[in-house]
């Protein structure tokens, strides 16, 4: 199954819906999640392939505690329990989300998961920001020969280089970057959105935002600095408590933000000078050459009888000097525009 992503890429934004933990356990509630995505104008829903016991290990000591942040309390093993997707779901609610003519897309996190993803035909891969640096993982997704789609979140550009060539030594050169700050929320501040347009110079791929942030100022920049893929984290509601649901948008303000995003491109349209249709009708509001006392035929021109004043219906300005002097070759009224054909020298 071939994505429409690269294709929508070429016209606009393509916009990621990162369903992430905020199915809340509840398979209904995913495939809700999926229709509010398609309500909102989303392109993709993103979900996550993993366990508990493939992210990390069931253990209480101090290294394995979260102690700051959205998730401080948890151990990472109870956290990746609580946010956890069965995988007997994943191929319905693919099926589910292409059935509404949107992508699916899932982050893989160890060689198993990405096994099961190749036997759903997924058609691509996202590569989350804390993976970045597991390069055997990045080698083995790049090996299936499908677009990786790599967040940046936390990394010195050396280990984002380590990355793309990881994947270019499988002779895959479809990557696109996702600049990101992996902080949840993200704060404005912190996210240097200009980053974004130096990887894309840097690197001569398509890229992006994976934005954490709340509210959509942060998408809608990056779309106008040049972001080609928008990814946010969606939620129904975030009176749903789950780790993901206190820095997600509900299906409103994912609507507001892609219809936002929609009129920012509209807004940047295209390098295109001259009058645009809109502008036909303030033409006359330019200035030009008025005749301002009646000149009888004959009569000479000058700073009295002639002006440059508004409206523009009158010969341009620019031959204001040159029309001193001369002479009207037939009976000019005030208030009538000057021609450059109603005037010769002597």
């Amino acid at each position: 199954m071939e994505m429409k992503m690269y294709q929508l890429m070429k016209e606009r934004a393509y916009v990621i819906a990162e369903m992430s933990a905020n199915h809340a356990g509840s398979k209904e509630t995913a495939v809700k999640l999926i229709h509010a995505a398609k309500m909102a104008g989303a392109d993709c829903v993103k979900i996550q392939t993993y366990t508990a016991d493939t992210m990390t290990l069931d253990c209480d000591n101090a290294y394995f505690h979260i102690g700051d942040g959205t998730w401080k309390g948890d151990t990472l093993y109870s956290l990746y329990e609580k946010a956890y997707m069965p995988w007997e779901w994943q191929a319905e609610l693919k099926e589910v989300t292409e059935t509404l003519g949107m992508d699916f897309l899932s982050t893989p996190f160890d060689k198993t998961s990405v096994d099961f993803l190749e036997s759903l035909d997924v058609a691509a891969y996202k590569i989350a920001s804390f993976e970045l640096t597991d390069l055997p993982l990045i080698q083995y997704v790049a090996s299936k020969g499908k677009p990786v789609i790599l967040s940046t979140g936390m990394a010195e550009l050396y280990e984002i280089d380590e990355a793309v060539k990881t994947i270019q030594r499988e002779h895959n050169s479809q990557i696109i970057l996702m600049h990101c700050a992996s902080a949840y929320p993200a704060i404005t501040e912190d996210m240097n959105l200009y980053t974004m347009q130096n990887l894309k110079e840097i690197y001569q791929v398509p890229v992006g935002l994976s934005d954490h942030s709340m509210g959509s100022v942060g998408a809608i920049t990056a779309v106008a600095l040049g972001a080609q893929i928008i990814e946010k984290h969606f939620c129904l509601d975030r009176a749903i408590e789950t780790p993901d649901s206190s820095f997600s948008m509900n299906p409103a303000e994912f609507r507001q933000m892609v219809c936002d995003i929609r009129q920012a491109e509209k807004a940047l349209g295209l390098v295109r000078y001259g009058v645009k249709s809109q502008e036909n009708p303030n033409l006359g509001f330019r200035r030009s050459i008025f005749v301002t006392q009646d000149i009888k035929k004959g009569q000479k021109l000058t700073e009295e009888n002639i002006r440059v004043i508004r409206p523009g219906y009158g010969a341009p300005p620019k031959f204001y000097g040159e029309a001193l002097g001369q002479t009207a070759l037939s009976d000019l009224k005030r208030g009538t525009p000057l021609k450059i054909s109603d005037i010769g020298s002597v």
